[in-house]
């Protein structure tokens, strides 16, 4: 019978203390399942080489915390700021307020930054500027991802007529009002709660806030919550073949959200525990402190991150799901994209980083991804083409260019209808602090990112649901 003793383990690498009796512990449950010698310790070597991908394992998990506890290092991490900021290119500049650009100025001096990026919809955001995109050297910082981890856009296409929209104007209205919850409270209840493999995935058993964020995530599969997001029914213009589609114009759906509180908690956790690490930290970038991704709290983050990523994704499916269900359509193509989130990427040196986008769309070459506009304007499928300047990023919509508390102290209900009713777009909810005027023209920010991303089709919103509340300020 095979057996892994303290001594083959040292043999094959593993150091002296605690981590060898939780090595020999989790063999012995490996030997268990049937596995012999020589594949239960390549096994135990891909923990250690990779903690972080065995926290969600049940039988490997102790082992990968504490493989994180023994490389991480002992020496603070450097709390100085550089002096002068990286440089870094802007697109859109003469529509970008400059507390936005000293919001990324902030963020190009921290010490494990490498390179940045500011898109044309910027505006002030909680520590990075939205519309900001930041590489770090082996750290994910909590704020710029962003308190709503994984927002993220998804658009289907449906081979019949937008016409529709004006033939059975009840129907697809309906549709929105019953088929989707919207609020920071919002939730299904009883037999309208949602299914979905999101909700058994074992990354949900891995730390206890994930546990205790579970039943929440139940709750709240398939719904939406306040602000800016939105699904919204509308015409879509193809001007290309694409995913079999001819070009033409085509009925679409398109929804606007992200990970409900299981993000916002995730985010809210980590982001104070970021702050904890590093007290010396200059208070104009308190909110950019972040976790390096050799501890245990930084791998903690990341998985969590992900999580609350498909979570998001499995939101956007359930609601569209439901809402094309009612009409009685089948999507015949769908095209989605976070644009809060950090990647794992490599510059052009070779260099792996950590990408952060906070309300930022990827744009590698040939990826796909959609930028909307305001509830009242038009939206856009793009292509990136890959540009390296810009970290291969563009910008994730319009962008505001009043904040929530100035929209709703200077726009007139009156005024934002009248803008709608001139444009054919009708309202199921939604605050003034959302109304089109409150934004930068869709068509300059796209206009200012022509080198970044190619436009093949064009989203015409024409019903619209939205929170009845405001979003936060």
């Amino acid at each position: 019978m095979d057996i892994v003793t303290g001594k083959i383990l040292k043999r094959n690498g593993w150091p002296d203390g605690r981590i060898i009796g939780i090595a020999k512990d989790a063999a012995a449950h490996l030997l268990e399942t049937g596995l012999d010698r020589d594949s239960v310790l390549a096994r135990l070597s891909a923990v250690r080489a990779d903690p972080g991908s065995f926290l969600a394992d049940a039988s490997l998990a102790e082992l990968a915390r504490e493989c994180l506890r023994v490389s991480q290092p002992r020496e603070a991490s450097p709390a100085e700021l550089r002096g002068e900021a990286l440089r870094y290119p802007i697109w859109g500049r003469e529509n970008i307020d400059d507390q936005s650009l000293a919001q990324m100025d902030n963020a190009m001096r921290l010490p494990i930054s490498v390179a940045g990026a500011l898109m044309p919809d910027a505006h002030v955001g909680y520590g990075l500027p939205i519309g900001g995109v930041l590489a770090t050297d082996n750290a994910v910082i909590p704020y710029a991802v962003g308190v709503d981890i994984a927002c993220r856009m998804r658009l289907s296409l449906y081979e019949v007529s937008p016409h529709l929209l004006g033939q059975k104007p009840a129907l697809f209205e309906n549709a929105l009002l019953t088929q989707t919850a919207f609020g920071m409270g919002a939730e299904w209840k009883g037999n309208r709660r949602a299914s979905h493999s999101v909700l058994d995935d074992s990354a949900w058993d891995a730390t206890r806030l994930l546990q205790s964020l579970h039943d929440n995530a139940a709750k709240q599969l398939g719904t939406s919550g306040t602000g800016n997001h939105f699904v919204e029914w509308g015409s879509f213009r193809l001007q290309e073949p694409l995913f079999g589609l001819h070009p033409g114009e085509y009925l679409a759906l398109l929804s606007h959200s992200g990970s409900r509180s299981v993000g916002f908690k995730i985010a809210d956790r980590y982001s104070k525990l970021a702050i904890e690490k590093h007290p010396h930290l200059d208070k104009s970038v308190r909110h950019l402190a972040w976790l390096s991704l050799d501890s245990e709290e930084g791998q903690e983050y990341w998985l969590s991150m992900e999580l609350a990523g498909r979570f998001a994704s499995a939101n956007h499916f359930i609601i569209h799901r439901r809402v094309a269900e009612a009409v009685g359509l089948k999507e015949a193509a769908v095209v989605e994209n976070h644009h809060n989130f950090a990647w794992r990427e490599r510059l052009p040196d070779g260099h792996e980083v950590i990408v952060h986008r906070k309300g930022a769309t990827p744009a590698g070459a040939g990826v796909l991804g959609v930028i909307p506009g305001s509830m009242g304007d038009a939206g856009y499928l793009v292509r990136g083409l890959g540009v390296a300047e810009s970290l291969q990023s563009a910008s994730h919509g319009a962008g505001r260019m009043m904040s929530r508390k100035a929209a709703l102290n200077s726009i007139a209900k009156s005024a934002r209808d009248a803008y709608l009713k001139e444009r054919g777009v009708t309202l199921l909810g939604g605050g003034l602090d959302e109304s089109p005027q409150a934004y930068k023209p869709i068509d300059t920010v796209i206009a200012a990112q022509h080198d970044l991303v190619e436009v093949i089709g064009k989203f015409t919103p024409r019903i619209v649901r939205m929170a009845d509340d405001a979003g936060d300020f």
